[in-house]
């Protein structure tokens, strides 16, 4: 006679194991990379598009709200809100904002280019790589 079919565990008890498992990877992802860095100055292959982006950014006043903005090409670019500096790549004690540096359709995929500013005092920092180095822009 075939045993009896194990109960299954409910569905909260479910959830919780697959939110447990996300918390582990999201806690993996927040290391920052043995090869990782930041770079007193931006010579690299992109770093003009940073700049570019970064001034219009700025004449838009570094909107703080994660949304997508109007870009003078007629696309849209993007702004993910605060960045946390999980990495710990950047000055501590400041606060951050992320901006992205290529528009593309409203809605698309993000890429890896971002810019983030420390508004409080300007300085703003390039990483083509999605926080894994930093250029000082």
């Amino acid at each position: 006679m075939p045993a009896p079919p194990r109960p299954r565990p409910s569905w909260p008890v479910r959830l919780a194991v697959v939110l447990s498992a996300l918390a582990s990877l999201v806690g993996l992802a927040g290391v920052a990379p043995a090869d990782a860095a930041v770079y007193s100055s931006c010579t690299i292959s992109r770093c003009a598009d940073a700049r570019s982006a970064r001034q219009i950014w700025a004449s838009k006043g570094y909107p703080t709200t994660a949304g997508w903005y109007s870009w003078p090409d007629g696309r849209y670019n993007y702004t993910g809100g605060r960045h946390y500096n999980r990495e710990g790549q950047l000055p501590v004690n400041a606060t951050y904002y992320e901006y992205d540096v290529y528009s593309r359709a409203q809605g698309a995929a993000r890429d890896a280019y971002r810019i983030v500013v420390n508004r409080s005092t300007g300085a703003a920092w390039f990483s083509p790589n999605h926080y894994t180095d930093f250029y000082r822009l």
